[in-house]
């Protein structure tokens, strides 16, 4: 009995000096704050715990979103062992005696086993196909928690075993209630605008808000303390100075997904013409530790594909930059990303070049591929001239205009257009050129001097 006592007491003594966010951890799936378009009243997620008929999930979101906490309270909903596995540490002999005990568990006892893997995407492949078997025959309901976008870090097959379930950021609303609680939970008390303040720069990570707060409130404390008259029953009063005290820079969370996503919205700024959102999302890649070759070269492409003619300059511009980030380095060659990306971002935009290679390599693939014709052959080279290569080739520097109309196309694709200029920046007076080469053709095709 008295065993028992003092491992009660550990225990308490335990909790009582873990952190905030695990000690407010709810022990029901009303107290989850957030997430209600999966736990709010009659939502699925909800329904299967309450049913006790979960099967094997993936619980996908950023940090501090509640999924260890909902893997918990589906263990406390669940008649099933739960055993909790981290996959930094585990190793396939890990996985294969949870599988064996749970085996052994469910045949001699009818008891089904609950694994919760943590950071499930640190599992390679072949621990994750260690656990095919089980979740496959249902020896095994695996909950699996990560932080990266299953369909790049799950294998296929486990994950089509499995259910996905994203947890979103919380809301500042969801945020407000839970620094509301752990304030209440540490006999303290806060102005509305350190409350704001905290919440605001949490990134929806509940559990970064509350660490936050009980190194705000550890602030107060101590400076309370040294007041004459402390009284140290006396609620402990966190103001806005002791948030900001509080608060550090963060390193931005940036995994595989995030790579592709901000890559994207960095794209898609400047090709919308919006340079101070493009200034934006670089800051945030470099902010990151973003490759910045990489940056540069989606800029390169970028100024071929969506820029084009319509500012020839821009490539130059992007080159260069590229250039220079091998030339200069960090930190320096950040400046020569931005200029690149304010040049192309208020640069006028054509794709017409991007287009027309796209036509152009439809038809190399859907038509036949035609003869060179003979005028455009080489005629270099001995005996070329008695094969007729480069006969009736018009010189176009014998004209005066430097250019003169001539089939340069096999006959199959002799009509075809490709390249359609608009009539923005530059291009719009390659438009006018062409038009007026155009107009020239047909005239001497009706006989006209």
């Amino acid at each position: 009995m008295s065993g028992d006592l003092f491992a009660y007491a550990a225990k308490a003594r335990l909790e009582a000096r873990s952190p905030l966010a695990n000690r407010l951890r709810p022990a029901s799936l009303d107290g989850i704050v957030g997430q209600q378009h999966l736990l709010g009243p009659g939502r699925p997620l909800r329904r299967l715990v309450e049913a006790d008929r979960l099967s094997s999930v993936i619980l996908w979101g950023p940090p501090g979103t509640g999924k260890t906490t909902l893997a918990r309270l589906v263990a406390s909903a669940s008649v099933k062992e739960f055993i909790q596995l981290s996959a930094v540490t585990a190793t396939v002999k890990d996985v294969r005696a949870c599988i064996a005990d749970a085996e052994e568990r469910l045949g001699a006892h009818g008891r089904g086993t609950i694994l919760f893997l943590d950071e499930v995407h640190r599992f390679n492949k072949a621990q994750q196909d260690a656990l095919l078997p089980a979740v496959e025959t249902g020896v095994l309901v695996l909950i699996g928690a990560t932080t990266e976008n299953p369909f790049f870090e799950v294998n296929a097959p486990l994950r089509s075993r499995s259910t996905l379930f994203r947890l979103e950021p919380l809301t500042d609303v969801d945020l407000d209630v839970l620094l509301r609680r752990g304030l209440a939970a540490e006999r303290a008390v806060a102005d509305d605008d350190a409350i704001e303040y905290l919440g605001g720069r949490a990134g929806g990570d509940g559990r970064q808000a509350l660490t936050t707060l009980e190194v705000a409130i550890a602030l107060a404390a101590a400076e309370a303390a040294e007041q004459p008259g402390h009284d140290p029953e006396a609620a402990i009063a966190v103001h806005l100075s002791h948030a900001e005290a509080a608060t550090d820079l963060k390193s931005l969370r940036y995994g595989r997904d995030e790579h592709y996503d901000i890559i994207s919205a960095f794209i898609k700024s400047i090709r919308g013409s919006d340079p101070d959102a493009g200034l934006y999302w670089l800051a945030r890649m470099l902010t990151a530790g973003e490759d910045p070759r990489f940056i540069a070269r989606r800029l390169v492409i970028l100024a071929s594909e969506d820029v084009g003619m319509a500012d020839p300059l821009s490539l130059l511009v992007a080159t260069a930059a590229a250039q220079a980030v091998d030339f200069v380095g960090l930190p320096e060659a950040q400046l020569n990303l931005a200029q690149a990306v304010v040049h192309l971002a208020t640069a006028p935009k054509s794709n017409a070049a991007f287009l027309g290679l796209n036509e152009a390599l439809a038809d190399v693939q859907n038509l036949p591929a035609g003869e060179v014709p003979m005028h455009l052959r080489d005629g270099h080279y001995q005996g070329a001239a008695a094969l007729g290569h480069g006969k009736g080739y018009d010189y176009p520097h014998d004209h005066p205009a430097g250019w003169t109309p001539q089939d340069y196309r096999p006959t199959d694709v002799q009509q075809r257009r490709y390249y359609r200029p608009s009539e923005r920046g530059f291009e719009a007076q390659v438009r006018t050129a062409m038009n007026e080469r155009s107009m020239n053709e047909r005239r001497r095709g009706d006989g006209a001097p």
